[in-house]
């Protein structure tokens, strides 16, 4: 039977993920679907039992569902369990597996729009301190950045994801993010400000240092104010759409056997369906 796959969440509507797995399973001309399914949380126990069953080869996981799934898993990778989140599962010799490709997909996207950053990355500052920045903060850590600062709106939540994550995390305040652009080589972030619907992100970039990296996670609009505003300052500027792109090859890997490559045509055909909507 051929593979059958999903994105899982609630709502669902609005999720690109079957644009990028429906293009690679017609450009490699292989047998299988990948579709939307919206299950709420009451439901969701019963979700994972039809996938037990073998009605599914496997999927993602998204809003609200990352950090339950985690619980419901037999076996959670090693990013999955520290960030504390299940974005991909599948069946292996009978258990159910879970991985959290946001980080490979944030890191393989920085490795294609700013070669070489880790040579130049001594010091990261993150804005938020919710699951991305959780696993931004892991992923960042385990590619050898000496310092990555962690700037929240609430201190506190800042404080514990430093705390448990550990050296080289440090948290700030709030109000200093706008004095600690001028440490940074990276800035990230990984909040919702900024978002189409949401309020802007107020950061002044005046202090940035020319050639400094600046990563937003959000892709609608494709370039944020914080972007627009990067690239005024002289910094390097990397949007949030080669991260979801870049999250979706594992996952495709794992159930169709084939690692898809991402493509300009694929980021293209993503813009336009962003930005006809």
């Amino acid at each position: 039977m051929p593979p059958r796959c999903f994105v899982l969440g609630h709502p669902i509507a609005h999720s690109r993920s079957p644009l990028i797995h429906g293009a690679w399973l017609a450009e490699h001309g292989l047998p299988g679907s990948y579709e939307k399914i919206d299950v709420a949380p009451p439901e969701l126990p019963g979700f994972i039992a039809r996938l037990r069953a073998g009605e599914f080869t496997g999927g993602n996981v998204t809003v609200p569902h990352k950090e339950a799934m985690l619980a419901l898993v037999d076996e959670a990778s090693e990013a999955a369990r520290a960030i504390g989140a299940v974005n991909t599962v599948w069946l292996e010799g009978g258990r159910l597996c879970g991985d959290n490709t946001d980080v490979s997909g944030f890191l393989a996207h920085l490795d294609a729009s700013a070669p070489a950053w880790e040579k130049t990355t001594r010091t990261a500052l993150v804005l938020g301190a919710g699951g991305a920045a959780r696993g931004i903060a892991f992923g960042l850590r385990g590619r050898g950045v000496g310092r990555i600062i962690l700037v929240n709106r609430s201190r506190g939540r800042a404080d514990d994801l430093a705390g448990s994550l550990g050296v080289p995390l440090e948290a700030a305040d709030w109000a200093q993010r706008d004095h600690l652009v001028g440490e940074a080589d990276l800035i990230v972030n990984t909040t919702a400000l900024g978002m189409q619907g949401q309020p802007p992100l107020d950061l002044d970039l005046s202090r940035l240092k020319p050639g400094t990296i600046v990563d937003d996670i959000v892709y609608v609009p494709l370039q944020t104010p914080l972007l627009r505003d990067a690239q005024r300052h002289g910094g390097v500027a990397v949007d949030g759409l080669g991260m979801l792109l870049h999250q979706a090859v594992p996952g495709f890997a794992r159930w169709f056997g084939l690692t898809p490559t991402v493509t300009p045509a694929l980021r293209a055909r993503l813009e336009a369906d962003i930005l006809g909507h």
